[in-house]
């Protein structure tokens, strides 16, 4: 029985609510348990939805939710938790790298929300970095359209070319490789694709000189040993329509970068995949949207299609 873990995120934000709706649409599913985290006020109208596809078994602590036994797969087990939902997010990484549970789904939590609990940490991904030890995990971000992985995630822009190491987009590049595994065949065979950093990929030095003294010599080094990849993209044409089928990934150079065109296209029906962590954490790809909280509207896809995918890496 794979167990899989869904946070929920901020309490005045619309995690819950897309999770009770995602988990509605997808109902029990063969082999799981899910352990869903909630705050003691949420609305009887989510729950609701739970109880028409599965039974609710209630606790208020993530061990004593791992600790039961004789569980099937047409039970959700529920956290009612007084913690900060930051500390949800700790706890279910701990619990995934320690091997008590398989796969962590994630719903929105702000930065903010992560600062009350007294965390240092700028958002999921560097949680889940500390407490596991890890040096190269990446954002990764995946569509029906386009699949982007991002070299460097939460910091200035000013900082992100001296980031850019070739040691750096060795790491990248080698977690890209490895992700290309879990996608279907005809994709995985196709090349990676990595952006240019500065506007026109540089135009031959003439703005910047990133592409032609670091970023091309180690392109070329990569496809000496066969690796297929193709760059350095011009960034304002790369994700045109005609390009979105010629590439397994794209590697975009910094945050906004590649976030920016991938949450236009996709909207709410994005996944994102943090690739080299010691464990399995899948997200939604949007935030809080406070603005719609306890309106009943928001689009539960993307937190349907970041339980798919916690699923199948789990039992990969």
């Amino acid at each position: 029985m794979k167990k899989i873990i869904i946070t929920t995120g901020d309490l005045d934000g619309v995690g819950y609510e897309v999770a009770a709706k995602a988990l509605h649409r997808l109902g029990p599913q063969s082999q799981c348990l899910f352990i869903l985290w909630r705050g003691p006020k949420t609305s009887s109208r989510f729950n609701s939805l739970l109880k028409k596809k599965f039974k609710i078994l209630t606790t208020t602590s993530l061990d004593e939710a791992l600790r039961l036994e004789n569980i099937s797969s047409k039970n959700i087990i529920e956290i009612i938790s007084q913690k900060s939902p930051a500390l949800w997010v700790e706890e279910s990484g701990k619990a995934c790298f320690e091997g008590r549970a398989d796969a962590m789904a994630t719903g929105p939590l702000s930065k903010p929300e992560i600062f009350r609990a007294g965390l240092k940490d700028i958002g999921h991904t560097e949680i889940l970095k500390r407490i596991t030890g890890s040096k190269s995990a990446i954002m990764s971000f995946w569509g029906k359209h386009f699949r982007v992985l991002l070299a460097t995630g939460h910091i200035p822009v000013a900082q992100v070319e001296s980031q850019l190491t070739t040691e750096k987009l060795d790491d990248v590049l080698a977690l890209a490789m490895k992700a290309k595994s879990a996608l279907p065949k005809a994709l995985a065979k196709k090349p990676i694709g990595i952006l240019g950093l500065n506007p026109h990929a540089g135009d031959q030095g003439l703005i910047g000189k990133f592409e032609q003294e670091i970023l091309g010599p180690w392109l070329e080094k990569q496809r000496k040993a066969g690796i297929k990849i193709e760059g350095p993209l011009v960034p304002d044409a790369a994700f045109q329509k005609s390009n979105w089928s010629k590439f397994s990934f794209y590697i975009a150079l910094y945050h906004d970068q590649g976030l920016i065109p991938f949450k236009a296209l996709h909207g709410f029906s994005g996944v994102h995949v943090t690739l080299g962590l010691p464990l399995v954490r899948s997200s939604v790809d949007h935030g809080t949207a406070k603005d719609l909280f306890g309106k009943n509207k928001a689009d539960p896809t993307s937190m349907v299609d970041a339980i798919k995918w916690a699923i199948q890496l789990a039992r990969r």
